[in-house]
């Protein structure tokens, strides 16, 4: 029988794909949860054929719980099914581990398609992703500022760029202030930045936000 863990922070999501997934693959063991630490916790008290995450929960993020997953088990396929589009997050989650990449949006169409990718060893991505994978061994082909961040870094460039301050922060993603401080140094070096103002002009533009 297939086992597959299922994790976002919306209940009327959650049901959706449970849902979805029970008509897919009849007889299959759908669970619920509704965060990252409920997520890592039922990865370690049993086995999974899939694990469907979201990346924005609560607490930790879905990719925090991705790289923790992967090193309790590295051979359990993750889908990470997000609202956030490809290009802010695809690359990311599958230098992480995840075995795929599904926005919300294509979830009623492809969800099942995708599991049964991901459950086969293989790797689900769509064309979109599969031409940005091309395009690194291209040496010609320049990254984007933002693709040098960290992961860590590239979340607190997001919520600089939706005008939250560094408490604010530091509260959302459970840091010090000084720590939020530290990578908003860091990010202004790497990209070559003088303010919060430039930051937010850069996302916009790049639609990050």
């Amino acid at each position: 029988m297939i086992s597959i863990l299922v994790a976002d922070d919306h209940s009327v999501v959650r049901k959706g794909l449970k849902l979805i997934l029970e008509e897919g693959f009849p007889g299959a063991t759908v669970v619920e949860v509704s965060n990252a630490e409920e997520t890592i916790e039922k990865v370690l008290q049993q086995h999974w054929d899939v694990v469907i995450s979201d990346l924005s929960m609560p607490g930790r993020s879905g990719l925090d719980a991705l790289q923790q997953i992967k090193q309790i088990n590295p051979k359990i396929p993750v889908l990470i099914l997000s609202i956030h589009p490809e290009e802010q997050y695809a690359m990311r989650a599958l230098k992480s581990g995840a075995s795929g990449y599904l926005s919300k949006e294509m979830a009623p169409d492809e969800l099942v398609k995708a599991v049964e990718k991901v459950m086969s060893g293989k790797k689900y991505i769509t064309p979109s992703i599969a031409e940005k994978l091309a395009s690194i061994f291209d040496e010609d082909t320049e990254k984007a500022p933002h693709e040098n961040l960290s992961d860590r870094e590239f979340a607190v460039l997001k919520l600089i760029a939706k005008g939250k301050s560094v408490s604010e922060i530091a509260e959302s993603l459970f840091l010090s202030v000084t720590t939020v401080s530290t990578y908003r140094s860091r990010i202004m070096s790497k990209m070559n930045m003088k303010n919060n103002a430039e930051i937010t002009l850069y996302a916009i533009e790049n639609k990050l936000i």
